[in-house]
């Protein structure tokens, strides 16, 4: 990438230290066409360059992140131990470049919940992705997708039991992991999440 904005700022100032007068005697020749193709090749060069920046800056961002949480295959988790809403944890996961923890699979769901209690507790509750906020029973992760991955504590409580008082589900370190459902208004901790490549 070095090389990159080297060769791009020789061209530049090879392009600015031709004359008008140059200029003028290229345009009899046919060559106008040439210079300005050239101008339009390095505009679309800087844009490239400022594009390759600005995921580095992301990369960076998102690994200084995952350094302070926890890194599990194709994402990291951070703890947000502050109690909020649940759109309140939201809105501050979206700020932060992430989304709420949504487990895709039982082994996500246990490595969350062993975050969970080393970060909030053995006893913290943490607000998950998922609702049904649009259409009562109808859980949905953050991008509207329906939840695949389900661990309603079904044995005991037949969670989700909450109709439409509660539309928002946590996940319970009292329960080892299992997921209840809960008014979004509640103040809980939370746990943001980062895909990573």
């Amino acid at each position: 990438m070095e090389f990159k904005a080297v060769k791009l700022l020789f061209c530049v100032v090879c392009l600015v230290r031709s004359s008008p007068e140059e200029s003028s005697t290229k345009t009899k020749n046919g060559k106008k066409e040439s210079n300005s193709a050239a101008i339009e090749e390095l505009k679309k060069q800087i844009d490239q360059i400022l594009q390759d920046l600005n995921l580095l800056k992301e990369q960076q961002a998102l690994q200084t992140v995952c350094l302070k949480g926890i890194k599990i295959p194709g994402k990291c988790f951070l703890a947000d131990t502050m109690k909020k809403t649940f759109h309140s944890a939201n809105d501050d996961c979206i700020a932060k470049g992430g989304t709420l923890s949504s487990p895709l699979s039982g082994d996500e769901n246990d490595q969350l919940y062993g975050y969970v209690r080393q970060t909030i507790g053995p006893e913290g509750h943490v607000w998950l992705g998922l609702n049904d906020i649009l259409k009562e029973g109808e859980w949905t992760d953050q991008t509207g997708s329906p939840t695949r991955f389900k661990n309603w504590e079904s044995e005991i409580t037949h969670q989700p039991d909450g109709g439409r008082s509660q539309n928002c589900a946590v996940l319970s370190s009292t329960a080892n992991g299992k997921w209840f459902d809960e008014d979004c208004r509640g103040e809980k901790a939370s746990i943001c999440q980062f895909n990573i490549v």
